[in-house]
C-alpha cells in the first residue's frame, strides 16, 4: 500500500508542527507558505517546500495538491485567506481537507464550505492547560463533542487499592472508565474488581460536567 502524502498550507507554529510531525512519521509531506522564509526553514524537514499564494487557483494546480492525500490548511491569522484557500480545494476536489479554525464563527463557516474537519489548536491546548491546572492528576483531556470529552487520569492516592466497584464512578460522576494503563499495558474495559495501583492512568469518558465534577472531586 502507498503511503499517504500529505500537504500542509501555512507555516506558524501549528502548520509547521504538523508538517514536521508527519514528516518524522514517514510521510511524504509538501510544506506551503507564502513566506519564502518560512518554506526555506522546512526545506531541510519535510520532503518538499515551496512558496506560493494558496489563495491563487492556478498556483495551488502547478503544484498538483489534488494528488495529495490530506490538505491541512493552517492559515493563522487571516482569516480571509483560509476561508478563500478552503472554497479553491474543495471546488477543486481533493480528496480529504482539515482545517485550522481561529473560534467557533469561523469553524462554523469552514463546515458550510464543506471542511472534512475543523481543528481548533488553540482552543484545544487552553482546555488541556486548564485541565492541568485544575488538578495535578489530569494528565491528557481530549474533546469528542461539544458535551462530551475523554480525560487521562492518574489514579489518586485515595483511589489506590480500591477496585472499580468500590470507587463507582458510574454512579457517583456518570462517567465510564474505558481502560486502565498500567506502564506499558493497556487494560481495555477493565472488570469491576480490578483494582488501582501507584502510577495507573485512567482513561474515562463522559459528559464535560460530570468529568469536572470528577476532577475536582480527586484533585487533592
Amino acid at each position: 500500500m502507498a503511503k499517504k502524502q500529505y500537504a500542509v498550507i501555512g507555516m506558524g507554529r501549528f502548520g509547521s508542527s504538523v508538517a514536521s510531525a508527519l514528516s518524522e512519521m514517514g510521510f511524504d509531506v509538501l510544506a506551503i507558505d507564502s513566506d519564502e522564509q518560512r518554506t526555506q526553514e522546512m526545506s531541510n524537514i519535510v520532503t518538499h517546500a515551496v512558496s506560493a499564494d494558496s489563495t491563487d487557483e492556478e498556483a495551488l494546480r502547478a503544484l498538483g495538491i489534488r494528488n495529495f492525500d490530506v490538505i491541512v490548511v493552517a492559515i493563522g491569522e487571516d482569516i480571509q485567506a483560509s476561508i478563500l484557500t478552503t472554497l479553491i480545494l474543495k471546488d477543486m476536489g481533493v480528496p480529504a481537507l482539515v482545517v485550522k479554525a481561529q473560534n467557533e464563527l469561523h469553524g462554523k463557516v469552514l463546515q458550510k464550505i464543506g471542511a472534512d474537519k475543523v481543528v481548533y489548536p488553540e482552543r484545544d491546548m487552553g482546555l488541556r492547560v486548564a485541565h492541568h491546572l485544575t488538578s495535578p492528576n489530569i494528565l491528557d483531556y481530549i474533546e469528542l463533542s461539544k458535551d462530551y470529552s475523554i480525560l487521562e487520569m492518574r489514579a489518586a492516592d485515595s483511589m489506590i487499592g480500591k477496585n472499580l466497584k468500590e470507587l463507582d464512578i458510574r454512579a457517583r460522576f456518570g462517567c465510564n472508565v474505558m481502560a486502565i494503563r498500567r506502564n506499558q499495558e493497556m487494560n481495555i474495559s477493565p472488570y469491576a474488581e480490578d483494582r488501582l495501583e501507584p502510577g495507573d492512568v485512567l482513561v474515562i469518558v463522559g459528559h464535560k460536567d460530570d468529568l469536572t465534577k470528577l476532577e475536582l472531586a480527586f484533585a487533592a
